[in-house]
């Protein structure tokens, strides 16, 4: 019986050594495509329109009334009265973003807030702005605290703010390392709120006026992304008048063509482009202006810039032929 043991196994091992090893799959390395990272999109221009300030044209200009008489000075108390009244910006329905009270901020302005006993408001600040100190007139009947949420550049400063009575007035100063906002507290029995916040329109120009400053450096840096110098093709001629205009340089890619413009142009010198048929017609073609170049969205045989009537101004853009070339250059 131990033969017989003895005697399968060493079958079994001489089976397992003449087992095929399986073959490693033949992969074609020529169909590999190059990988080709993604780049992150470029921050396009934003139009920053400033608001219209109505001028009286001569036609309606009018006399200006007599004098009026001189009214007797305002006590000082009549006057801070006035110039606080006038400083108040009170909460309004189109404000409302679901329970937050949002006030547009202006440096100097008295922002009221309405308060109710037994119930908490919420003063948040901006994100990343760090809170110095907090100053109320009353802080006996009015209890004060602070606090934050999130963490790193999203963290955020939060005041709280409740009365204990019903009838209560007093006035909040807070002082951030940004700004110093000013608040006009007053306590009800009927209403609260429960959170106001602030947007900033002047950090937001200065975030559309930075946008548009990288916008306008991208555009000075590179005319087109993924350009390849293998592919660039400068077999184009710049013949016609020689405005101050007139093209730099012309060049494509096998897709499209660009033309430069000398640095100095702006965009409202910059003349059409027109492409020229095989009948010598003129054509309007897709192109898009980014910096001083102008990008063709096609190539072409031959086209032409054209500005003003009459006399009209035209330079023509012809690609070289190989004939042509070749009679140049002896070739």
């Amino acid at each position: 019986m131990t033969r017989f043991l003895l005697a399968s196994s060493a079958t079994a091992l001489l089976a397992a050594c003449a087992t095929p090893l399986p073959t490693e799959p033949v992969i074609d390395t020529g169909s590999f495509i190059a990988a080709i990272p993604l780049e992150e999109p470029k921050p396009e221009r934003v139009e920053i329109v400033e608001t219209a300030i109505a001028l009286p044209l001569p036609g309606q200009l009018k006399p200006t009334p007599p004098e009026a008489e001189t009214k007797p000075p305002q006590s000082p108390a009549a006057t801070i009265r006035e110039g606080r009244a006038g400083a108040v910006i009170e909460p309004s329905s189109e404000g409302f973003v679901n329970a937050v009270q949002i006030y547009p901020y202006t440096e100097g302005a008295l922002y009221r807030l309405y308060a109710s006993p037994g119930q908490v408001t919420d003063i948040a600040l901006q994100p990343g702005e760090t809170l110095v100190s907090v100053s109320a007139g009353d802080t006996v009947r009015w209890v004060v605290g602070d606090t934050a949420s999130g963490s790193g550049s999203s963290a955020r400063a939060h005041i709280l703010v409740k009365p204990v009575a019903t009838g209560l007035r007093t006035n909040l100063m807070i002082a951030t390392d940004r700004r110093t906002y000013h608040l006009e507290l007053e306590s009800t029995a009927s209403t609260y709120m429960a959170a106001l916040s602030w947007r900033y329109p002047q950090d937001e120009l200065a975030g559309l006026t930075a946008r548009n400053t990288i916008a306008a450096a991208e555009d000075a840096v590179s005319i087109e992304r993924g350009l390849s110098l293998e592919t660039l093709n400068f077999d184009y001629r710049v013949t016609g008048d020689t405005p101050y205009w007139k093209p730099v340089r012309v060049f494509d890619d096998g897709r499209q063509v660009f033309i430069q413009m000398p640095a100095s142009i702006s965009a409202s010198e910059m003349p059409p482009l027109f492409v020229l048929s095989a009948a010598g017609e003129a054509e309007l073609v897709n192109y898009r202006v980014r910096g001083n170049y102008y990008i063709a969205d096609r190539l072409f045989g031959a086209a032409e810039l054209r500005h003003g009537t009459r006399p009209q101004t035209v330079v023509r853009i012809s690609k070289v032929s190989a004939a042509q070339r070749s009679r140049w250059f002896g070739g």
